[in-house]
């Protein structure tokens, strides 16, 4: 199959911000609280209410731009996203259109022949989530639990440049690793503060044109991501294989029969009207925030590599794993302060030890 064409894959990676508070209200954003217990006139649209930016969602997206070597905008606005679903009662989201925050970035993932490849960053914008619906206690009745309205995301655009599974697994986790490493983030995609939407198209190797793509929607961990492409690279083989066109769809991902199969097509995609929000000043980063912003950084997995490396003369396997997760990486160094003979024979065993 891989033969003849090339997957063009491109990832929406929506991340909770771990503030304390909403994006634009008071409210609590904890984790399993009593269904609608942290909701407000705010967050559920009231009439009559105004919308207050949470000034740490500004500091989170720009300390994952400048960790992706984005551009930062100096100023920017946000935009109302307008669409009907049940569980967004204010009939419209707040989020960022012509002018995000963070733009024009990439970094660096690594394969496991140890190459490595540059993707893209097109954009990373701020916007709030929405409610959940719940299905699991009548076969005729939805329930809707609105404490995840208005929770603070920022969705991470990368550009088509990736062109394997591999490729995108790879890219994920990177992405994964410097959220958590930053700690805006708990990479957590089971509970769903971390979640994937996939844009992918297949063209004959050596084209340069893209295919017509399709979106597959709300993956919710590395194995549905992967597997989910894997179906629909098959699927739209299958088509052009026998003839067919492909058409610009939104699927979803079947888990337990490993397909994707569609939810609307082109012709049923909302027209979301976007326009520019008109109870939210813009946003201006000025030199001196950035400037602190910046100075707040904490070492990134790339860096910490490199200095194990220099430090510890640990093979590439050890540091791989003790810089894939901030928290072991950190027990380590910790152990390795007590030792009373500090040389690399004691660094492996401490590594060995811990693996």
């Amino acid at each position: 199959m891989l033969e003849k064409y090339e997957p063009v894959i491109g990832l929406e990676i929506h991340a909770q911000m771990k503030t304390k508070s909403k994006a634009f209200c008071g409210c609590s954003t904890e984790f399993n609280a009593p269904a609608n217990s942290n909701v407000c006139p705010v967050c559920l649209g009231h009439p009559g209410v105004l919308p207050v930016l949470n000034s740490e969602l500004v500091n989170f997206i720009v300390k994952m731009g400048l960790a992706t070597n984005c551009k930062i905008r100096e100023k920017s606005i946000f935009a109302r996203k307008n669409y009907f679903y049940p569980d967004l009662s204010k009939g419209y989201q707040i989020t960022q259109f012509e002018t995000p925050i963070c733009y024009d970035g990439f970094f660096d993932i690594e394969l496991k022949d140890h190459s490595t490849k540059k993707i893209g960053i097109t954009r990373i914008h701020m916007e709030e989530d929405a409610g959940k619906s719940i299905h699991d206690f009548s076969d005729d009745d939805s329930l809707i639990d609105f404490n995840r309205c208005g929770v603070p995301l920022i969705e991470i655009v990368s550009e088509p440049d990736i062109r394997s599974i591999e490729e995108a697994t790879a890219y994920l986790n990177k992405v994964k690793q410097i959220l958590v490493y930053l700690e805006i983030n708990d990479g957590n995609m089971e509970e769903g503060s971390l979640r994937c939407d996939a844009n992918i198209s297949i063209r004959k190797i050596g084209e340069e044109k893209y295919g017509t793509r399709t979106e597959i929607k709300n993956l919710n961990s590395f194995r549905n991501v992967a597997d989910a492409l894997e179906a629909e690279i098959k699927r739209q083989y299958d088509v052009l294989e026998s003839g067919g066109e492909v058409y610009y769809t939104t699927m979803n991902y079947d888990a337990s029969k490993k397909v994707t199969t569609p939810m609307r097509s082109k012709e049923e995609a909302h027209d979301y009207r976007y326009f520019p929000e008109p109870d939210l000043v813009s946003v201006e980063i000025k030199n001196e925030i950035l400037d602190k912003i910046k100075s707040e950084l904490p070492e990134l997995p790339e860096s910490k590599k490199i200095r194990f490396y220099k430090e510890y003369s640990l093979p590439e396997y050890d540091i791989d794993i003790l810089i894939q997760e901030k928290p072991l990486s950190n027990f380590y160094e910790e152990i390795v302060t007590h030792l009373d003979v500090k040389d690399e024979k004691n660094y492996k065993t401490v590594s060995n030890i811990i693996l």
